[in-house]
């Protein structure tokens, strides 16, 4: 089969379009036809191998156990393990690869069982792959780790990326009062998904002290929790996702791996850093929410197989607006 593959960490330019053997499927996981793979941060994070810290989480210390990269995707069924009782061949799916063996970004890829659902009736592939990582993010900082209820007042931050534009429509979903903040590029974007309230942060100061909010989930990662603290209630929650910024060796992992918990002791304010897991039941949740209209995927760009190495780069470089998908053409 055709599959982008890595055997050093670097640059996208590291990765290469290659013939591979299809994978072998266990009892527990399905083989999966690949139509299309969602293109998140962790992408780029994992073919560079910074920061450092990601190796040691079993991913390889000089190179990469894991030759394809790619979380997200979408596809019909080819078989199933033993075990697999939920779907069977020819069902569309959608989902997330595992935390070992290889990715997604390949005309077939091995997935466990317990991390595919259904694809969403009237989604294409492009749209369902952009669901699985982000948006299981943004719905355990709201729901898990924010504990989100009717009426509350949340902040998210990187309003218009693959997390933030999930997490403002399922803040809405939810019942609470929005406000997204992006750039100025995306102030229509993330108001035309619903947000309450949007501050372009090269003209206004969120943490101004002038309001300060229940919930802040923020996706950016880069901003001191200092500045953080001061837009939050006092009893109110702060959710970290992902570890943007910083340096190579601990990258924005270390605000909220060191101090974030730290700070929370000595104060009332809870500021927590959230590992989002991709399981059946969220993308079942997902699924539901997205057939009722409530939530939409944005998609920026798609890319087709042979072009991983820009899709991943246009990510890192910020100027997706929502998600960007590798598609696989159908044989």
């Amino acid at each position: 089969m055709k599959a982008i593959v890595q055997d050093v960490y670097g640059s996208p330019a590291v990765l290469r379009l290659s013939d591979i053997d299809e994978p072998v499927i266990g009892d527990d996981d399905v083989l999966l036809r690949v139509r299309a793979a969602g293109v998140d941060p962790g992408v780029w994070h994992l073919t560079a191998g910074v920061p450092y810290v990601v190796r040691l989480m079993g991913l390889g210390l000089r190179a990469p156990k894991r030759r394809v990269p790619g979380m997200d995707v979408a596809g019909r069924v080819e078989a199933v393990g033993k075990n697999v009782a939920r779907v069977r061949p020819g069902d569309e799916v959608f989902g997330a690869c595992g935390h070992s063996g290889d990715g997604s970004f390949a005309q077939y890829a091995r997935v466990p069982a317990d991390r595919l659902s259904a694809k969403p009736a009237d989604l294409t592939f492009e749209q369902a792959a952009a669901v699985p990582v982000s948006a299981v993010a943004a719905l355990q900082g709201l729901r898990d780790e924010g504990r989100l209820g009717p009426g509350q007042t949340v902040l998210v931050i990187g309003a218009g990326g693959g997390v933030g534009t999930f997490a403002v429509q399922l803040a809405k979903a939810f019942h609470a009062e929005v406000t997204g903040v992006c750039g100025p590029t995306n102030v229509d974007l993330v108001r035309s998904i619903g947000a309450d309230h949007v501050i372009d942060y090269t003209r206004e100061n969120f943490a101004d002290g002038a309001r300060r909010f229940d919930l802040i989930l923020d996706n950016a990662g880069r901003r001191p929790l200092s500045v953080l603290r001061r837009a939050l209630a006092p009893r109110g929650t702060l959710v970290i996702v992902g570890g943007e910024g910083g340096n190579r060796w601990s990258g924005g992992f270390g605000r909220q791996i060191l101090r974030a918990p730290l700070l929370s002791l000595l104060g009332s304010q809870s500021l927590l850093s959230l590992t989002a897991d991709v399981h059946t039941r969220d993308l079942d949740v997902l699924r539901e929410l997205i057939e009722s209209g409530k939530v939409t995927p944005v998609i920026d760009r798609t890319f087709p197989l042979a072009q991983a190495p820009e899709a991943i780069r246009y990510v890192h470089d910020g100027r997706a607006r929502g998600k960007v998908v590798v598609t696989v053409a159908a044989d």
